[in-house]
């Protein structure tokens, strides 16, 4: 396993670098769907060509059959939208015509994408040159003599290219991405397995979805053996969300249209195996003047002006009787007591609904630099009457000035000390992580900051006895303030010498 999990990054970032020739050619708003459509097409097709080729091989003439496509989770693709039809337009006037014309076609031969595909690349904005060099790149760098190998390496683009948007476009693209090294955190502890019904109520760009299939697949299952079930208000990331499932070939249910998880559930009977979600943060207003009496709200109605007890409590309305929950929330949801917050999370623990908490650092999410942490609620805990709590803000590294990312070890630390939680074998370690009875969280006023459990971590004994040690530290202090004096007359000195006075 790479030591960090954006290791390794080769042909997506060289896609990602070559296709931001198009920055500055398109509305920045409409870039990520050209993108991503682009992504989409070329996987497809390619997938197409694969099949149409094994067909035509075997000589019984069913290379045109749809039933020979669709039986294998391939998509059947219209001639007029495989890519060699794109490829060779991309030096025309009309390549832009030719690309929406293919995304229709699409359309029209699978209905579950209808009104979902990018029609934008016919806009007078985007420069058709510069259209027709993106066209080159993914038609050049793409070796598809290996089907699956080259799904995984599409997949991984789209992933890499929707991080970079997110990063791109700053606090607004945090609404459809949530850092790959936190989905992975999350499933490594819950760990979802085969013939599960996995719900994320607000699914983005449906990232936490790959992930779980990933692991099932890692872990000797079948991804397909997954049913997928998610919501998402926003209309271009609820499409966004499409292909990537689309991509991926997972089959997922996101309901006929996006739509407000609170005022319109669309799966109002789900009951989940395993919800993971990262909802936004300190979310206000959520229409609850328009809900006060909802079933959801079993342990207390959530104020009008954050939905953050909404959200826990519409996962919890959804878990199936074993049902396990993993979900990102700001660090305000531990220790809030306004508006009958404390109250409902006393509610909550008092169920023994907590199984564990997990700080986060900093400067992971590419929207936010609040601090957040991640809460994992289960209906029937291994542990009864505990919860974990786990320090992690001083893991990771840095990527750059700006983002933090933890690596593969660091994820498998944390899901490690979970693990051993959940079979009664962890220890405490001080600063890191410790095991809470419910009298132990009632002690501390129902509050969920893990600071207040773990406690700080130990310092190494130097040998240096107390006194001996503050005379020292004193002494270096006084040393260090004569000299910070000296330094500030001999800058005076210098400054006035050339008329400046301060």
């Amino acid at each position: 396993m790479a030591e960090k999990t954006n290791a390794n990054l080769g042909f997506e970032k060289q896609i990602w670098d070559a296709a931001c020739v198009l920055w500055g050619h398109i509305p920045a708003a409409e870039y990520r769907k050209v993108i991503v459509g682009l992504i989409f097409l070329r996987y497809i097709s390619s997938a197409f060509d694969k099949k149409y080729n094994e067909l035509v091989e075997e000589g019984d003439g069913f290379e045109n059959d749809r039933d020979e496509y669709t039986s294998e989770n391939i998509f059947f693709v219209p001639e007029e939208a495989r890519w060699s039809v794109i490829a060779s337009a991309a030096h025309t006037p009309e390549i832009g015509s030719v690309i929406d014309n293919a995304m229709r076609a699409i359309e029209d031969e699978n209905k579950s994408l209808k009104n979902v595909l990018p029609k934008n690349y016919a806009n007078p904005d985007l420069d058709k040159r510069v259209l027709g060099d993106v066209v080159d790149i993914f038609t050049n760098n793409i070796d598809m003599s290996d089907s699956e190998a080259s799904e995984d390496l599409l997949g991984r683009t789209y992933e890499y290219c929707i991080a970079q948007f997110a990063e791109k476009e700053g606090v607004g693209g945090g609404e459809f991405y949530t850092p790959s090294s936190v989905v992975k955190t999350l499933v490594e502890i819950l760990k979802p397995f085969d013939n599960c019904r996995v719900y994320d109520p607000c699914c983005g760009s449906g990232g936490m979805f790959v992930q779980s299939a990933k692991f099932i697949e890692a872990h000797s299952g079948n991804r397909g053996n997954i049913s997928v079930y998610g919501q998402e208000a926003n209309a271009d990331t609820w499409k966004m969300a499409k292909i990537n499932m689309a991509i991926r070939g997972i089959e997922a249910d996101f309901g006929p249209y996006q739509a407000d998880t609170f005022t319109n559930d669309l799966h109002p009977q789900m009951k989940a195996d395993f919800i993971l979600a990262n909802p936004p943060f300190n979310y206000h207003p959520w229409h609850q003047e328009d809900l006060v009496d909802d079933v959801r709200w079993k342990y207390g109605l959530p104020p009008a002006g954050n939905a953050n007890y909404a959200w826990i409590q519409h996962m919890i309305h959804h878990l199936a009787p074993n049902g396990k929950i993993g979900l990102v929330l700001a660090n305000g949801a531990l220790s809030t007591q306004s508006s009958g917050e404390g109250e409902i999370r006393k509610n909550i623990i008092n169920a023994d609904l907590i199984e564990g908490i997990v700080a986060l650092p900093t400067q992971l999410f590419y929207s936010v630099t609040i601090p957040v942490t991640l809460w994992f609620i289960s209906r029937n805990k291994k542990q009864k009457g505990k919860t974990v709590f786990i320090d992690a803000r001083k893991m990771g590294y840095m990527v750059d000035r700006k983002h933090r990312d933890f690596t593969d070890a660091d994820i498998s630390k944390i899901a490690d000390t979970f693990e051993a939680f959940q079979n009664g074998t962890l220890e405490d370690v001080k600063g890191f992580c410790a095991v809470a009875t419910l009298q132990d969280i009632e002690k501390q006023d129902y509050i969920l900051t893990p600071g207040r459990y773990v406690g700080i971590e130990e310092q190494e004994d130097d040998g240096e006895p107390f006194e001996q040690k503050m005379t020292r530290l004193t002494s270096e202090l006084s040393d260090m303030f004569a000299k910070s004096h000296e330094l500030e007359e001999e800058i005076r000195k210098k400054l006035g010498a050339i008329g400046y006075e301060i």
